[in-house]
C-alpha cells in the first residue's frame, strides 16, 4: 500500500490551493483511469491532501504530477494499513506514519527536490533518489515544453500534436527533446517498480 501525503509550500504567501489541487488530481485519475485508488485525494489537515494507492504505477504518476505544480511536498509512505477506513484522514497504520515522516523530510532543506519515499526497507532511498531525479526534470520544463507534451499526449502523433500547436514537426521535436519527455516516461516504470519492490519487502 502507498499513502501519498502532500503539502503545500508557502502558502501563506501564494495562498491556498487546497481545492484546485484536489480538482487537478481528480481529472487526472478519472481522465486516465488511474489504477488502485483505494482512497482518492481529500483535504487531511490545513494546506495538506492525502490518497491512499494500491498500485505503484499510479503512484508515481500522482506524485510527477504534483511536482509538476511546483507548489507541493510530497511524501510517500509504503506499507500496511491497521485500519483503512472510508477516507484517508480516518485511516492509521504504518504506511501513513511512514508518509507523515515522508513529507516532512520532503519539506525541508535536507533534500534536493521536495520529494521523499520512506518504508521499512532502506532500499526506499533508491526510489526516492530516482524520484527526486524525475521531479527536477519536470520542475525545469518551460511552459512551451509542458505545453508540447500536453498536445502530444492528446495526439495520435508528434506531427498532429505540431499542428494543433501551429509549430513545424522540427520544432515539436525540440521541444520534447528539451523536455526530456521521452527520458522521464521511460523511467517511470522504473520507479514505479522500486516502489513495487518496496511494498513486497514490507508486506514479507
Amino acid at each position: 500500500m502507498f499513502v501519498i501525503t502532500a503539502d503545500q509550500d508557502s502558502s501563506r504567501r501564494t495562498g491556498e490551493r487546497v481545492d484546485a489541487l484536489l480538482s487537478t488530481l481528480a481529472a487526472v485519475i478519472e481522465a486516465e483511469q488511474l489504477p488502485g485508488v483505494l482512497r482518492p485525494f481529500e483535504r487531511t489537515v490545513g494546506d495538506e491532501v492525502q490518497a491512499v494507492l494500491s498500485d505503484p504505477a499510479s503512484t508515481v504518476r500522482l506524485t510527477l504530477e504534483l511536482q509538476r505544480l511546483q507548489e507541493w511536498a510530497v511524501g510517500i509512505g509504503v506499507g500496511e494499513a491497521d485500519h483503512l477506513a472510508a477516507s484517508a484522514r480516518a485511516s492509521s497504520g504504518p504506511a501513513f506514519i511512514r508518509a507523515r515522516e515522508a513529507v516532512e523530510r520532503a519539506g525541508g532543506r535536507a533534500v534536493p527536490t521536495p520529494v521523499a519515499v520512506v518504508a521499512a526497507d532502506a532500499a526506499a532511498r533508491d526510489a526516492e533518489a530516482l524520484l527526486q531525479l524525475m521531479a527536477a526534470v519536470l520542475r525545469r520544463r518551460s511552459d512551451a515544453g509542458w505545453e508540447m507534451i500536453d498536445a502530444r499526449l492528446r495526439a495520435p502523433t508528434a506531427r498532429a500534436a505540431a499542428e494543433e500547436l501551429g509549430i513545424s514537426p522540427q520544432a515539436a521535436s525540440q521541444r520534447l527533446q528539451a523536455a526530456l519527455w521521452e527520458e522521464v516516461r521511460g523511467v517511470e516504470p522504473l520507479a514505479a517498480g522500486l516502489l513495487h519492490t518496496l511494498e513486497s519487502a514490507t508486506a514479507g
